[in-house]
């Protein structure tokens, strides 16, 4: 399969050359070749501690339009008894490093390197990446991450301690988004628990259309916050 070799000048081929889903290797995290990345419909995948970047663009991509968002009615009967307290950025470096740390079914290692913590902990530091957490009794016990450009919030990985704690923190964080005009939630690959809650595969294309016309709108560079509390 052939795959491009990135230098050290940013720019990526364009995502219609991925074979597989995959298009580039090489290059590095700085902040500005992953807001590239992300802008261009692209985003890092390793494949584990020691492994060159490789760039992916899956076809088709999976993404959750806000308004078809569908939670079971037992998610919603746990949000209704406030069992978890849901909090943004507030444990960023903590949530990412569980992400990376839990086992995941069907995988030896995992695909967040440190290098990739690292690089997204400076991309929280610089406003563009988020935490969702969820606490119980006082402790993190669930809670997801990703990036945020325009309207549109890039998911990367999520994780749970406590059953159903990282789809409380997901609820709430399609709530916050809905409120604050976002367009849908980049998912990346397929999910039973995804397309459960309503998520769709699209093909490339339009993806990249509808991604154009999301980062059009301004992006919230920042800490955020969530109203979501006992």
């Amino acid at each position: 399969m052939p795959i491009f070799q990135l230098t050290d000048d940013l720019v990526f081929p364009h995502p219609d050359f991925a074979e597989d889903g995959w298009l580039a290797v090489g290059g590095d995290l700085r902040p500005e070749r992953l807001l590239l990345a992300y802008r261009s419909g692209i985003f890092p995948w390793p494949e584990g501690e020691g492994s060159p970047i490789y760039w992916a663009s899956p076809d088709p991509r999976t993404v959750l339009f806000l308004e078809k968002y569908k939670p079971s009615k037992r998610l919603l009967r746990i949000i209704k008894q406030n069992r978890f307290v849901i909090t943004m950025d507030e444990q960023f470096a903590q949530v990412i490093r569980h992400c990376a740390a839990i086992p995941r079914v069907g995988q030896n290692g995992t695909w967040l390197t440190g290098e990739m913590v690292r690089a997204y902990i400076r991309m929280h530091k610089l406003g563009f990446a988020h935490s969702v957490e969820a606490h119980l009794d006082g402790r993190l016990v669930g809670g997801l991450y990703g990036l945020s450009l325009g309207g549109v919030f890039f998911g990367e990985s999520m994780f749970h301690l406590v059953n159903n704690a990282s789809k409380a923190a997901f609820h709430v964080l399609v709530q916050r988004l809905g409120q604050w005009d976002f367009d849908f939630i980049d998912a990346q690959v397929a999910t039973p628990h995804l397309l459960a809650w309503g998520a769709q595969e699209i093909d490339r294309s339009t993806y990249l259309s509808i991604l154009s016309r999301a980062l059009q709108k301004r992006t919230r560079i920042g800490k955020w916050r969530v109203n979501h509390r006992r």
